[in-house]
């Protein structure tokens, strides 16, 4: 066998044997490799996944939660001085500039993430001049920040993006995580980050659909994290104009599921009144299947929208008793599981939560 031809095998063997995490886990991983930089126990992290699945984000998240400094350096846009520095003459020696974009204690603050992307895009030049920073957190007289957690992402050679396989000394001194596309952790990020509840809601209809993406076809335009919310701004700015919404949708997420949304989204004039519903009025649940997942992102959506407002606990009590309405419990389970995701523990003081938990404890312990 060839050198080339082993490498391959071992390149596909190695992305076989990563370990796909739900991004609510790697958020909780991410932040416990930040707290171990001060036991000296920090391992950086390889993050593997197909485009579009959220792997930029995630990080982002972290650091925004967290309130940390985030540098993010997308290495297959660099050259090797750009990470190497500019070299300059000191009387008869060499120095070199050291990036301004390299994490510093004064500049960014003692503690942060050094965020590598594209890593795998990036080509050997380039991804040699990052051995240093990422094997021994230093590069030339520059040495990274104690209090600075290194995480990288790439995608994986099947994904048919431009890669380059991962050398194994390199691949040797990360923990690799594979990102695992999970609709309830989207549907969480979804209704925080105000996304359109027509979109949740057809998500929840068509869960195959949240994700994709055959590499064989070489799309251009396909269904992922990324491009639903894509599907969310075209919804802002075309909803008022249908002859322009149904291509725009399918610009963002693929001519099928493109389709398929409009068609989604033209079905809801049957929905009944959100607003009376929210008022505690008498309401009926919709026949349709598609209609009731749209009605329970609808409801969840306007909750997530309340915040602390000092009514809130009344509205989540009226959602829970629609909740009870449903003819199938799972539905039901399904829209107060949402709810707390989107409203987080106050759910729980609401007056109604204790008869709607009783009437679906079958179900409940059903699933235990």
């Amino acid at each position: 066998m060839k050198w080339a031809e082993i490498n391959f095998v071992r390149q596909v063997i190695f992305n076989i044997q990563t370990n796909p995490m739900r991004p609510v886990h790697l958020e909780k991983l991410l932040r416990r490799e930040i707290a171990s930089l001060s036991e000296r126990s920090h391992t950086p992290v390889m993050l593997w996944g197909p485009p579009g699945v959220g792997k930029s984000q995630i990080v982002a998240k972290v650091a925004g939660d967290d309130h940390l400094p985030l540098i993010d350096i997308r290495l297959s846009q660099l050259e090797p001085s750009d990470l190497r520095g500019i070299p300059f003459r000191v009387d008869e020696r060499v120095e070199w500039a050291i990036p301004s974009m390299l994490p510093d204690r004064d500049r960014h603050g003692s503690q942060g993430i050094l965020f590598l992307d594209e890593i795998t895009s990036a080509p050997p030049s380039v991804s040699a001049a990052a051995y240093q920073l990422i094997l021994d957190r230093r590069l030339g007289d520059y040495e990274v920040p104690e209090g600075w957690a290194i995480v990288a992402a790439g995608n994986r050679q099947g994904d048919r993006g431009v890669t380059y396989a991962m050398p194994a000394p390199l691949a040797n001194r990360f923990s690799h995580y594979e990102v695992d596309i999970n609709l309830d952790d989207w549907v969480r990020w979804a209704f925080h980050a105000g996304v359109d509840e027509r979109v949740i809601g057809f998500l929840r209809f068509r869960p195959d659909m949240l994700f994709d993406f055959d590499p064989a076809q070489n799309p251009v335009a396909f269904p992922s994290p990324r491009s639903w919310e894509f599907a969310h701004r075209a919804l802002q700015k075309f909803s008022q104009d249908p002859d322009m919404l149904s291509g725009a949708l399918q610009a963002c997420v693929g001519p099928a599921a493109g389709i398929e949304l409009h068609a989604f989204i033209r079905n809801l004039d049957q929905l009944p009144d959100i607003d009376a519903i929210l008022a505690g009025e008498l309401s009926t649940v919709p026949e349709d299947l598609d209609l009731q997942y749209a009605v329970a992102a609808a409801l969840v959506g306007r909750a997530a929208q309340v915040g602390e407002d000092p009514g809130a606990i009344d509205l989540y009590s009226r959602i829970l008793d629609y909740a009870g309405l449903f003819p199938q419990k799972e539905m039901g389970v399904m829209l107060v599981s949402d709810l707390h995701r989107a409203v987080g523990p106050p759910l729980f003081a609401a007056p109604g939560f204790p008869d709607w938990a009783r009437q679906v404890a079958d179900v409940m312990l059903a699933q235990d």
